[in-house]
């Protein structure tokens, strides 16, 4: 469903000071799906308990609160516990070429291009709307 097309991977939760980005985030989904951008969220409990809810509270609360469209993955683990195989990519360079960097917070950004390599990490307080992340589209 994602080959040949950009992804920005993001871990969210529905209780943080970040949550509102989850405005941003299906902002940048509407102006740039047409130009192929897939966003995927992935819930997550491990930073501050700060998504305590069910994969279907965390589904409403998104589409409730925020209309987000984009795809929502099943609550995982990424730094505790069974840590999800795409963080373990994202954050070993001996898998994804140089990157080390694991999210110390919720909102945490990685933008692969459409070939499925990672170009950048950007911590939570890049905002999705941000230059940084809209001038690598």
């Amino acid at each position: 469903d994602f080959a040949e097309k950009p992804i920005l991977i993001v871990n969210v939760a529905s209780q943080c000071g970040y949550t509102p980005q989850y405005a941003g985030l299906q902002l940048l989904h509407e102006k740039y799906k047409e130009k192929g951008l897939n966003i995927i969220g992935f819930p997550c409990n491990d930073f501050g308990g700060q998504e305590p809810g069910s994969n279907a509270q965390i589904s409403e609360f998104c589409s409730v609160n925020y209309g987000v469209k984009f795809q929502i993955m099943d609550k995982v683990h990424i730094k505790k516990g069974k840590v999800h195989s795409i963080y373990k990519w994202l954050t070993d360079p001996n898998l994804n070429g140089w990157n080390s960097t694991s999210p110390s917070w919720n909102f945490g950004k990685y933008l692969l291009d459409e070939k499925g390599d990672l170009l950048k990490y950007y911590p939570s307080s890049v905002s999705p709307t941000s230059d940084k992340i809209i001038t690598q589209l």
